[in-house]
């Protein structure tokens, strides 16, 4: 999820205004997005090649959810919010209107991406989103020094002691979890099975403290961190592994054994959205692979476009293909919604295990 290029941000309160204020043409899409998601070449390509124009208007998840709320899914024809921010504020709010999966060219995607984005967008039997942009959490190592680190657990192996950073946040607690064996998601809709799972999680977090060097709480302390060498092994973000590999090529990111663990931002369709025929031919135009490799060229993220990496830039392309062979990409445990309730649960674990000694 990137932010807003600087050439549009200028552009991005105005062209807000105007589609909240005016019904669009039938040959208008009227995309929600984030930055990077539609660069102009992109754009250009489409309106040439379909007759369509598009309005990008430029927003993250809660002002996407927000301008949706405001209008009853009204002002816009395609909108990209994240995966976990679908079913809930359909159920609550009904922003959004099903996808006709038979105007999608399902080929186009990566299967188990497909399948899961439609797993935890359906409400009430309908789909109501498909994968585009994604990214994951998982581990980045120098794999010169921290070479036996496979799995977020093995953070907590001598060989590491004093050398590890993690975040005391959600990603840690479910990483952990997955690497000792559970499944967290599977107890989301169980509150006193989910807090049991955490209980064995808090204890393993506990005995791991002496291994950490910090909790890191920004990404640029991070980066600080492992370029020091004070840090060999994190939990951290891809694109994070692959940017410090460009200083130092013992260094990248590396799916972890029980799988990393993936966020999306999806395509869903407005309630009141206006241009359909744009909307799904806006989706199947930037699934190309071709046409993906340019998006993630400039939003930094990989799509979820079958085969789109073999377009990327070469640099980009080995870094990729390193880190996520086949079978670690359909091994991606990926974001559900997060039940009411749970957070709580969370905050109390990540407090004591901040505080313990």
């Amino acid at each position: 999820m990137t932010t807003a290029p600087k050439h549009l941000k200028l552009t991005v309160a105005a062209t807000a205004l105007l589609a909240l204020a005016q019904p669009a043409a039938a040959d208008t899409l009227r995309l929600l997005t984030w930055g990077g998601y539609a660069p102009e070449g992109v754009i250009e390509m489409f309106e040439a090649e379909t007759g369509h124009t598009v309005e990008v208007t430029l927003s993250n998840n809660e002002e996407m959810i927000a301008k949706l709320r405001a209008t009853g899914g009204g002002g816009f024809d395609l909108a990209q919010p994240s995966q976990d921010r679908i079913a809930g504020p359909q159920e609550e709010f009904g922003i959004y209107k099903p996808m006709d999966l038979s105007r999608i060219d399902a080929a186009q995607f990566i299967p188990s991406m497909l399948e899961a984005t439609k797993d935890n967008t359906t409400v009430g039997g309908e789909v109501y989103g498909v994968p585009h942009v994604w990214g994951t959490s998982g581990l980045v190592l120098d794999t010169a020094k921290a070479g036996m680190v496979a799995d977020y657990t093995d953070l907590c192996a001598p060989e590491v002691a004093g050398q590890v950073s993690y975040r005391l946040r959600r990603p840690t607690l479910i990483g952990f979890a997955f690497a000792m064996g559970m499944d967290p998601f599977a107890a989301y809709g169980d509150e006193a099975a989910y807090a049991e799972i955490l209980e064995q999680v808090e204890s393993k977090l506990i005995e791991c403290k002496p291994n950490v060097k910090t909790y890191w709480g920004g990404g640029d302390e991070l980066m600080n961190l492992v370029r020091s060498g004070e840090v060999v092994a994190a939990m951290a973000w891809d694109t994070g592994g692959w940017k410090l590999n460009e200083d130092n090529p013992d260094v990248t990111f590396v799916a972890p054994a029980s799988g990393a663990l993936g966020w999306v931002d999806t395509f869903v369709l407005p309630a009141k959205g206006q241009a359909d025929d744009a909307a799904y031919a806006w989706i199947n135009f930037v699934m190309q692979p071709e046409v993906a490799a340019m998006i993630t060229e400039v939003a930094g993220n990989f799509t979820a476009s079958k085969g789109a990496d073999e377009f990327a830039p070469d640099a980009l392309k080995a870094k990729y293909q390193a880190s996520f062979t086949p079978e670690a990409l359909d091994n991606i445990k990926w974001y559900p919604p997060v039940p009411a309730g749970l957070e709580a649960i969370e905050g109390g674990v990540l407090d004591r295990v901040k505080a313990a000694n």
